[in-house]
């Protein structure tokens, strides 16, 4: 099958590197887009649905967090438990956190220790742009892209010279300060910013006991700093930074007696690159990434929450975009990475490299485009695997694009799924294979009538599902490749002006199932809505936003359920002069109750049996902003 997807590689197949501006009208929406065109790298595909946030909409929608921007995402929904810091996770089609790969500045920021990234962590004030790519991508980026791509871009510089200076105060003793310069030439640009976040928190355990009655505190300091220069007309290099780190309190909700947890943090990433065009027919661009994900959990109170991870990567990639006439491209790229684990607990492994080499072509007719990629891992745990990847576009009548596709993808293990150390509630597995994935999808999008759409429909089988099975005689479960599991679901995207309201509708309805069982998969809504509604009036604006989420189950059996909810937001904003914008929030206007995970408190200082608890969600929220920019 290698062999052959090689050689139809040959075949033509649509433009990857056309530049965004020459995007269709029908595709170059204001909140929820498509990803169709050239972005910021040479590597996507023309086919892939996704959504893009830019820098003017995490302003106008005045974001606090990454994941309140990605619950406005079709097909994606959050769960996070304990704490403003704590662990959450990004379901994309209903595939595990971990099988989404997340990308800083074309930096791998999922932790080897965990899988997942710290999402909940960035600074959105940080962020440029973020694009939410939905489908497998391992024919282009390799692991852990089975539910699909996350990438965040850093702020760009802007021709001048733009000081920026942002304060914010709300309830719950939320206080945010930004400071920023950003500036350049036609040959240099560069953006350098600061900030500080700060929350008291509540308490979002529900049972109250001892210790985890307290508030549950957070603070953040983050700084950025992205450099571009061309040294000639087809030479030009970049540097990109990005350190974020703080403290954040949790509750310590799986104990009896409950300590006082909290963890500090540092989430931080280098990018590198060099670009240089030989030709006008030949591009190609090297990169260079580090990253690092240190946490540090202490306890006072309990001894049993005093551990560390510190995980680090180094990454090399080397693209080369060929232009071969008007009509087929092709992309041949190499990578290196490298992950290696520091702590405080007793891992058998601690250090893996991955090397891969990738191939695309695509062409692009009149009325026809096709793209097939292809790409062959090195693993040093796991071996070889390759993945590929194929699509057909077919331009149907009236600004519609019918599009059918087939990728493959596949999750390689964390550190702490392979070979954490054995607990009273879990151990890791050395044992474990690749989880491997087969997508199939099928995409119709366009313009009408002012209104632009897109429709989804796909189907995701995962094979080798890594799930937690119960050993007698052990104390602890252990992770085995014993499940299938069935991703399937519609997704809708609808943009448009009504009566002055700038429209924005995101429904999705997702089937994730365990094919051995036949339950639901723990933790995903199989039914979520969002809206938001923003109109200008002169200097002021105002915009709505509302939330719907089904009920979910939290556990495999689908015995424990957790109510769905809907939430209602409001925002506005007044220009009060060409450099000083005010700017107010309110977040779950009703003072929702809910929950989006559960945890499992024991009833007795021996472990003999147990209580299923909520973790709160923040209740109503206000902030108020202040923004100059001279």
């Amino acid at each position: 099958m290698a062999r052959l997807a090689l050689a139809t590689a040959l075949l033509p197949t649509p433009p990857l590197a056309a530049d965004s501006s020459e995007a269709p009208a029908a595709f170059r929406l204001p909140h929820q887009s498509v990803v169709s065109r050239k972005l910021y790298a040479p590597v996507e595909s023309a086919s892939a649905a996704a959504t893009v946030f830019s820098r003017d909409d995490i302003e106008r929608l005045q974001a606090q967090s990454v994941p309140e921007l990605l619950n406005r995402v079709p097909g994606v929904l959050m769960a996070q438990g304990g704490g403003r810091g704590a662990l959450s996770g990004a379901f994309i089609r209903g595939a595990n956190p971990g099988q989404t790969l997340v990308l800083v500045d074309g930096v791998r920021i999922n932790s080897a220790a965990s899988g997942m990234a710290r999402l909940e962590l960035l600074d959105p004030g940080r962020i440029e742009r973020i694009e939410v790519i939905r489908g497998p991508l391992a024919s282009q980026y390799g692991a852990d892209a089975i539910g699909g791509l996350i990438r965040i871009f850093t702020r760009r510089g802007e021709p001048g010279l733009r000081p920026r200076l942002r304060l914010a105060v709300g309830n719950r003793g939320a206080f945010e300060r930004e400071l920023g310069l950003s500036g350049g030439d036609e040959r240099t640009r560069f953006d350098l910013g600061a900030s500080q976040v700060e929350s008291q928190g509540f308490d979002r355990s529900s049972d109250n006991r001892g210790r985890d009655a307290d508030h549950d505190g957070f603070r953040s300091r983050a700084l950025d700093l992205t450099l571009e220069h061309r040294f000639a007309d087809n030479l030009q290099a970049g540097l990109n930074l990005l350190d974020q780190r703080g403290e954040s309190e949790l509750d310590d909700v799986y104990s009896f007696r409950p300590g006082a947890p909290y963890e500090r943090f540092v989430v931080s990433s280098v990018a590198a690159h060099l670009e240089i065009h030989p030709s006008e027919a030949w591009t190609s661009r090297i990169e260079a990434g580090h990253f690092e994900n240190q946490s540090k959990n202490r306890d006072d109170h309990n001894i049993v929450n005093n551990y560390s991870f510190n995980t680090y990567r180094d990454s090399l990639a080397w693209f080369n975009t060929l232009r071969l006439d008007e009509r087929r491209q092709l992309l041949l790229g190499a990578e290196w990475y490298e992950e290696r684990l520091h702590g405080e607990l007793d891992y058998d492994e601690t250090r893996r490299w991955n090397r891969a080499a990738f191939v695309r072509h695509s062409y692009r007719g009149e009325r026809l485009g096709v793209e097939i990629g292809l790409r062959h891992d090195d693993n040093r745990r796991f071996g070889s695997e390759e993945s590929w990847s194929a699509a057909l576009t077919l331009d149907l009548a009236r600004a519609t694009e019918l599009i059918l596709s087939y990728a493959e993808g596949f999750h390689a293990p964390s550190f702490n799924e392979l070979y954490f150390p054995a607990t009273p509630a879990y151990a890791g597995n050395p044992d474990l294979a690749p989880e491997r994935s087969k997508s199939y999808e099928i995409q119709l999008r366009g313009e009408h009538r002012g209104t632009h759409w897109s429709l989804s429909a796909y189907r995701t089988e995962v094979d080798d599902l890594i799930v937690k099975t119960s050993r007698p005689g052990n104390l602890s479960d252990r992770l085995e490749n014993i499940d299938r599991a069935r991703l399937q679901g519609l997704e809708l995207a609808l943009s448009r002006d009504i009566l002055g309201w700038q429209t924005a509708l995101a429904a999705s309805l997702v089937d994730p199932r365990d094919r051995d069982s036949g339950h639901t998969l723990p933790r995903r809504a199989r039914r979520n809505l969002s809206l938001d509604l923003d109109r200008r009036f002169g200097a002021f604006s105002a915009g709505i936003g509302w939330q719907a989420v089904s009920s979910r189950y939290e556990d495999d059996a689908n015995e424990h359920g957790i109510a769905g909810y809907a939430l209602l937001g409001l925002r506005g904003s007044w220009q009060m002069s060409e450099a000083l914008k005010w700017q107010v929030k309110i977040d779950n206007l009703l003072d929702k109750e809910y929950s989006q995970v559960l945890y499992n408190r024991p009833n007795t200082p021996f472990y003999t049996s147990f209580g299923l608890h909520e973790f709160r969600q923040d209740g109503r929220g206000v902030l108020l902003s202040l923004t100059w920019t001279p």
